[in-house]
């Protein structure tokens, strides 16, 4: 047996000798960034945390915050659940995100839409144009066929069982993972109906800003696209920033863009009025 797992006291005095360690992918607490926008203050920082490759993170937003993704060194792949922070059985629905806005391929000014018709995110900037809506994220089986191993506490960990850890945090359940649209890494729809991965990897920092329009609790995993087709385990870390901001204003570009997006928008002003 490992002789300091053996001493209870040097088992704790390794524990303490672990303090004010800072490794690239972790938290930090208390939240600190040297790069906000000019017109963000210090002390409106929510949330700063790197993902390492295989990791997941899980935060409650309030309503108006801004979440920045940075896709670090270009081969990031951002799986994204969202819910309604205050009535969780309301989610991000990935099919009326497409259908209600006539597109399937997101991009700045997009809306991510819930179930119950109501605007969850809006995507403010985006320098990446790579996104999917159509083939959510990996599993153990999948993971477990390409690389031989996909178990959660694997060296090849799968998206679905990180979005249930993130889930499980928030008192819910396998049940609630929902389907996800994965941000950094792109598919395109063939006019044969086939599905391409873009893939990349891609040019290092591309960024998406992320402005929530209820507060949210949102479950982030940085693990490879299901259709990836490289044979290793590729994905690199995953930057995410997040900060107080004023909530949408009545002439909000994104908010009135287009007859069903404002719709959402009211739908959304209608639930924060009871």
């Amino acid at each position: 047996m490992n002789q300091t797992l053996a001493n209870p006291s040097a088992a704790r005095d390794h524990a303490r000798a672990m303090a004010g360690t800072v490794v690239e992918a972790m938290p930090t607490v208390p939240p600190m960034a040297d790069d906000l926008p000019a017109q963000v203050a210090s002390h409106d920082l929510l949330w700063e945390e790197t993902l390492g490759a295989g990791g997941y993170a899980t935060r409650r937003l309030p309503r108006g915050s801004r979440l920045r993704l940075v896709d670090l060194e270009g081969d990031a792949c951002a799986s994204l659940l969202i819910f309604n922070a205050d009535m969780p059985s309301e989610r991000l629905n990935v099919a009326d995100t497409v259908k209600v806005q006539w597109n399937a391929y997101l991009g700045e000014g997009k809306l991510l839409l819930s179930d119950m018709g109501r605007v969850l995110m809006t995507m403010l900037e985006d320098q990446a144009g790579t996104h999917d809506t159509f083939c959510g994220t990996s599993n153990a089986a999948t993971n477990a066929a390409k690389y031989g191993e996909g178990r959660n506490s694997g060296v090849y960990p799968n998206g679905r069982d990180r979005f249930l850890l993130g889930v499980a945090k928030h008192g819910l359940q396998r049940r609630d993972v929902h389907p996800c649209v994965n941000l950094f890494k792109g598919t395109r729809i063939e006019e044969d109906g086939a599905i391409t991965p873009l893939i990349g990897p891609f040019e290092p920092s591309r960024q998406i800003v992320l402005r929530a329009e209820m507060n949210v609790i949102l479950v982030i995993a940085n693990c490879p696209h299901v259709l990836d087709p490289r044979p290793e385990y590729a994905v690199t870390p995953l930057r995410l920033t997040s900060w107080r901001a004023p909530v949408t204003s009545q002439d909000d570009p994104a908010r009135n863009a287009t007859p069903e997006g404002l719709r959402a928008f009211e739908n959304t002003e209608d639930y924060f009025r009871r």
